[in-house]
């Protein structure tokens, strides 16, 4: 569905190949057979520790990487770090029992496209790997908040606050608003009445100006900078201003 410098992008009616790694053979077993039971995801294959899940990624490039933090032989937060070094596009969902701020902002800043907590629905982890693979980030709602709640203090704001020597255009501060709160580039383009490549190429380049490593940093650093209300990316509501008609 989205299109923005990745190596495997969302596509429709694709089959999403899924690695899970975690170091509980019960909690393998019971993700793989929800995953199975998908007709549109697939198993690419499991991992136990976090050395075998940077290597399993390696050999299998897969779509989504549904990934514990706390592993045998090194964290999977350790493990995000070498996957991102050998795959700058590599999609990494984190599925944890911890929600504490360090791990939450560490994983956010290593590379994460999303962070769920494992109290979750299954509804909601299918969701949230579909929207990975999409190129969306996920966060659980008590995570979200966590972070906003972070981010709403000037101290931590001032001290991630990235800089960059190339300013971003109008154009592209516009789409970085409306991807802070929460909108597809599908919906991001019929808002701006333009494509969804022209969209992506917008957040691909994005990106590229802040050195941040995907859209949940984007999102993040949007937030952090003052550019979108909080109480509004939390809301997921739409921006008040009148789109332009034009393409750019």
């Amino acid at each position: 569905m989205n299109d923005y410098s990745s190596g495997h992008n969302g596509r429709r009616g694709a089959i999403i190949n899924v690695l899970i790694a975690d170091d509980h053979a019960i909690v393998r077993r019971g993700l793989r057979t929800l995953i199975s039971g998908e007709a549109d995801m697939k198993v690419a294959g499991e991992a136990s520790d976090g050395y075998e899940v940077v290597e399993r990624a390696r050999e299998l490039n897969p779509d989504v990487i549904l990934l514990d933090l706390v592993m045998p032989g090194q964290s999977g937060l350790d493990a995000i770090g070498q996957i991102r070094a050998d795959n700058a596009n590599a999609r990494v969902l984190v599925l944890t029992s911890f929600g504490d701020n360090d791990r939450v902002f560490a994983a956010v800043r290593a590379g994460a496209n999303g962070y769920l907590l494992k109290d979750a629905s299954p509804e909601q982890l299918l969701q949230a790997i579909h929207d990975v693979f999409n190129g969306e980030s996920h966060l659980h709602p008590t995570i979200a908040l966590k972070v906003l709640r972070e981010l709403d203090n000037p101290v931590t704001a001032a001290a991630n606050r990235p800089l960059t020597d190339d300013p971003l255009t109008e154009r592209e501060v516009e789409v970085l608003r409306l991807v802070a709160q929460g909108l597809s580039n599908q919906d991001i383009a019929k808002g701006l009445t333009i494509s969804e490549r022209t969209v992506g190429n917008h957040i691909g380049s994005i990106l590229r100006k802040l050195h941040l490593a995907n859209r949940t940093q984007a999102a993040l650093y949007a937030l952090r900078r003052g550019l979108v209300d909080i109480n509004s990316a939390v809301s997921g509501e739409e921006a008040e201003e009148t789109p332009p008609t034009e393409e750019e």
